[in-house]
């Protein structure tokens, strides 16, 4: 299939295109070299030291210790290990989770819900902040654990995660963060953040797809969910992705390597793009008072639907999303606009635009272009009829 149409790729929050860098170091343990690294052997022995190379380069882009990284499939994964290993077994207390959480947080909560746990949500302002009233007003001895992301996949709202830490711990709670959406674009410090357990995902940050990893502080009791095998300290049986993770190692080295270089770059095009977009009539750019990430804007369009934009985009040759990739096309208005407040006619007109180290100037312009164009033919459309 050919994708010279899309020349323009503008969601890198649904995935971002492999580093070159990180396929050369992924390709000899596709081409040639192989090995188990449960095996004693020295085929088995090479593959281990590959491993624990690649763990070093993923706990030195989150200030953690090697032997608190434990590889997943991917965020989803370590996301509900997360959940669940913390909250197994009988119900002996509460679970809060922000209610802008990825569905990889909220889904299991919700089966959790079903098990008998108590689950509450926190609110949200209308600029996607936590409610840190809200939040004191919930926390109690009874509560087990916390989970709150450091950066919103859609919006790209950061929370104050540190200072939920903080009081989570104050009352005996456990804190977990989704990074995911953080990791390799703002500095994520497991141990200043004061989290028990954190998301990464290697596909956010130039990696291969279907590797990710959940850093665990060690004094957390945490029950596996894949069993059948003693890979990754017992926390998560079966045979690693070798290939998978030593591209992690090389994408986290990359990304920490180049971490001020990339934030720069990607917030100076955030800056040009929304300057346009502000000049286009019927604009609303979500969250816009807060604290959000360098390369991520979302947008609603009066009067549009955020799906048939998409569309009318890539026919213009640029890719956006209308949103979470999870629940692309579901034709539902987004959970996190309407925590936000925003009402759901607004909410689904929305686009999230996501910048990579691969866009340019010249793409921003060229978006702001077709997006103009798009909304006056949209407009023209509604006067004539």
């Amino acid at each position: 299939m050919s994708l010279k149409a899309t020349s323009i790729y503008l969601d890198h929050n649904a995935t971002t295109p492999l580093d070159p860098r990180v396929l050369e170091a992924m390709l000899p343990w596709l081409q040639g070299i192989h090995g188990n690294p449960s095996s004693v052997h020295r085929y088995g022995r090479a593959a281990r030291a590959a491993l624990d190379t690649a763990r070093q380069q993923v706990a030195a882009l989150v200030n953690a210790q090697p032997a608190q990284v434990i590889f997943t499939s991917g965020g989803t994964e370590a996301n509900n290990l997360a959940l669940k290993g913390v909250c197994s077994g009988t119900p002996d207390g509460r679970l809060l989770v922000s209610a802008v959480e990825h569905a990889a947080v909220l889904e299991p909560a919700e089966t959790l819900a079903t098990q008998g746990w108590r689950v509450r949500q926190l609110p949200v302002d209308g600029d996607g902040r936590l409610d840190m009233q809200a939040l004191d007003d919930m926390l109690d001895l009874d509560v087990r654990l916390v989970s709150v992301m450091r950066a919103n996949n859609e919006t790209g709202v950061l929370q104050d995660v540190q200072a939920v830490a903080g009081r989570a711990h104050g009352y005996g709670a456990l804190m977990h963060t989704d990074a995911v959406q953080a990791a390799g674009r703002i500095p994520v410090d497991f141990v200043e953040l004061g989290v028990n357990l954190m998301t990464l995902s290697a596909h956010k940050l130039n990696g291969p797809r279907g590797v990710g990893a959940l850093i665990v502080d060690k004094r957390v009791d945490l029950r596996p969910q894949l069993t059948g095998g003693g890979q990754e300290q017992g926390l998560r049986g079966g045979t690693e992705d070798l290939a998978g993770v030593i591209g992690f190692g090389k994408a986290a080295e990359l990304a920490h390597s180049e971490l001020a270089v990339r934030a720069r770059q990607l917030q100076a095009l955030r800056e040009q793009m929304e300057a346009g977009l502000k000049c286009i009539a019927g604009i609303r750019i979500f969250a816009a008072g807060a604290e959000r990430l360098p390369n991520t804007v979302q947008i609603g369009v009066e009067g549009h639907a955020g799906e048939m934009l998409v569309m009318a985009l890539d026919r213009h040759g640029i890719a956006v999303s209308s949103g979470s990739a999870c629940h692309s096309g579901s034709g539902k208005p987004s959970h996190v606009l309407l925590a936000m407040g925003v009402d759901a006619a607004m909410a689904r007109s929305a686009v999230r635009i996501s910048l990579g180290m691969d866009n340019t100037a010249e793409n921003v312009r060229a978006l702001l272009t077709a997006l103009a164009a798009v909304t006056a033919k949209r407009a023209g459309a509604v006067a004539l009829a």
